[in-house]
């Protein structure tokens, strides 16, 4: 390029095709230091918004617990709901997309689907299955976000359908995501992607991520049903 420019036969002196070596070599410069400072400029905003995204407390596991019959059911009928992937992370890394993720589709199947009772529903107190019909109650509501968030890339063992007794007094199910910031919780009753201490429920138990058997949760007494809406 530069022999080029220099011996080009255009007749101009020598001098002259130095200096537009120079003025392009300058540009050039330019425009690598711009690219190079938007680069920067974009893995510092990611890092920042990762960086305030709110921190959530972990909730407390303890001893293996009994799953709701409900969810023994559901296991007889689908075993792949139940089945647990040991070789999946049990814990997802937050990001800004996945924060965003997570509230769609919370928004989405929560307006989607229409409340009803399980009596109403299926004829029986609990039962927990898809509400194809766009129908169910609050365990249906989480097994579907549980399936669009796997269908979406997420991992189903950090995924963790979880029992709580909630803010009436009554048994409730919602979705648990682990994350390294903290367990995330999906709910029907709420768009908001809450940490468990902000839900101002009691958390019971979960999903164990290592096996059939699930886990104690703040020690917490189990509930006969998860009936709630």
């Amino acid at each position: 390029m530069r022999h080029a420019i220099l011996r080009s036969g255009d007749g101009l002196p020598p001098v002259w095709g130095r200096r537009v070596l120079w003025r392009r070599i300058g540009r050039a410069v330019q425009f690598s230091l711009v690219g190079s400072i938007l680069l920067l400029g974009g893995a510092t905003t990611e890092a920042q918004t990762v960086a305030a995204l709110p921190e959530a407390p972990r909730v407390d596991e303890g001893p293996p617990a009994r799953p709701v019959a409900a969810w023994t059911a559901l296991c007889a009928r689908m075993p792949a709901e139940c089945a647990v992937d040991t070789s999946e992370p049990a814990i997802i890394t937050l990001t800004p997309r996945i924060r965003d993720l997570l509230a769609r589709v919370n928004r989405r199947v929560n307006a989607r689907i229409k409340p009803i009772t399980d009596l109403a529903h299926w004829g029986v107190v609990d039962r927990w299955d898809y509400p194809d019909d766009g129908f169910g109650d609050c365990e249906d509501y989480q097994l579907l976000k549980r399936r669009m968030l796997a269908e979406r890339g997420l991992p189903r063992r950090a995924l963790r359908m979880t029992v709580v007794i909630d803010d009436i007094g009554e048994g409730h199910a919602v979705l648990m995501v682990r994350t390294d910031r903290g367990d995330l919780i999906l709910d029907n009753k709420t768009n908001a992607v809450l940490s468990a201490p902000a839900t101002g429920y009691t958390f019971i138990k979960r999903e164990g991520q290592d096996g059939l058997a699930w886990v104690t949760l703040n020690a917490g007494a189990s509930p006969v049903a998860t009936a709630n809406r």
